[in-house]
């Protein structure tokens, strides 16, 4: 098959390079000197909560917001000052932004036609392109008539008829329900993979995130506060803010002093490698709190709530005055049980 070849032959991703990009409306900044380099064919995330700056982000990158400063370059060339209509970028919109009195074939068309590509060939790349998201003979169908996972799926084939070497996507999926979500992720990533563009997604679903990206920044007040792979984003935050945004957590606060850990209660914890003295929280996952006999742990603490999440039992146990974990456990444990708790895997996070 010759076709497919000549297809995968300019399938290449591009390096998008983010240099210390700023931006204000007004008085607001909602981008403060962002630097980040996303690799070729890269799935890479903008997580964060709403109004953190990742829309505005994704956008400068497409070329809708002028930033104030700073530069965004493709592949080494300065593209800051272009125009969106010759950055060649797939967008995809998080209400997908398909006209309703159009054809799905005149909707994933509309790229080609703006780029005077002969008719013959628009046929070909348009009926690819379709293909490539698992539509087959819609062509002729209007958007109105096809489901929310559909109209998604046309809105991916008309932002990679074009062949683009970057897709940004915004909330792609936020209108859709839980169990399609899924579904289409697992879709969206098998496509990024099998075509090698460089994606750039926007989400504030952190599970979402983890699922689906080679590298994750995660952003908060216009500025990333971690860059890295999904798992170290989970096991390894850097700041308060990252270890509660993505997973459940525990957060105990103390001093660091003596080479050891001092809870508010006055009880000193061993952690290894504490860091100098100061302020400082200790973080645990609930899935890595050890569950041992009492007085064979840190600390002992009584089972006070219980609450069935499916795949685990999720147990508060209650200790000093009015603290308390979250416990994952695989079976439901008494009310009132006293057991040790070990905190091995705990990380302190100091206050940046």
């Amino acid at each position: 098959m010759p076709e497919t070849e000549t297809n995968s032959a300019h399938h290449h991703g591009s390096e998008v390079a983010i240099e210390t990009v700023s931006k204000a409306y007004g008085d607001i900044t909602v981008l403060r000197d962002v630097n980040m380099t996303i690799k070729p064919g890269e799935f890479f995330t903008l997580l964060g909560p709403s109004g953190c700056g990742k829309t505005t982000l994704l956008r400068a990158i497409a070329g809708f917001h002028p930033i104030n400063s700073g530069r965004i370059t493709f592949d080494g060339k300065d593209i800051s000052r272009l125009p969106p209509w010759e950055r060649n970028i797939g967008f995809v919109f998080q209400n997908y932004a398909l006209w309703p009195n159009k054809t799905i074939f005149d909707n994933v068309a509309y790229g080609l036609k703006l780029r005077k590509i002969p008719k013959a060939e628009v046929g070909k790349r348009v009926r690819n392109a379709l293909q490539q998201v698992q539509l087959k003979n819609v062509e002729d169908r209007y958007p109105s008539e096809m489901s929310g996972g559909m109209q998604q799926r046309i809105a991916m084939a008309r932002a990679l008829v074009i062949d683009p070497p970057l897709l940004l996507l915004d909330e792609p999926m936020s209108n859709l329900d839980a169990r399609l979500r899924v579904s289409l992720r697992q879709e969206l990533r098998d496509l990024q993979q099998r075509i090698g563009v460089t994606a750039i997604y926007v989400t504030h679903d952190q599970e979402e995130a983890l699922e689906l990206s080679d590298r994750i920044a995660v952003m908060n007040g216009g500025v990333v506060e971690q860059l890295s792979e999904p798992e170290h984003i989970y096991a390894r935050p850097q700041t308060r803010f990252v270890a509660e945004f993505v997973g459940d957590a525990n957060f105990l606060e103390g001093h660091i002093e003596n080479g050891g850990f001092r809870l508010v209660d006055g009880r000193r914890l061993m952690v290894a490698d504490p860091g100098e003295a100061g302020p400082a929280t200790l973080f645990i996952r609930p899935e890595r709190v050890r569950l041992t006999e009492p007085g064979q742990g840190d600390i002992d603490a009584a089972v006070s709530d219980t609450r069935y999440v499916g795949r685990s039992w999720v147990h508060r146990l209650t200790f000093g005055d009015g603290m308390h974990v979250w416990v994952d456990a695989p079976a439901r444990l008494e009310s009132g049980h006293m057991f040790g708790l070990g905190f091995e895997a705990a990380t302190l996070l100091r206050d940046k």
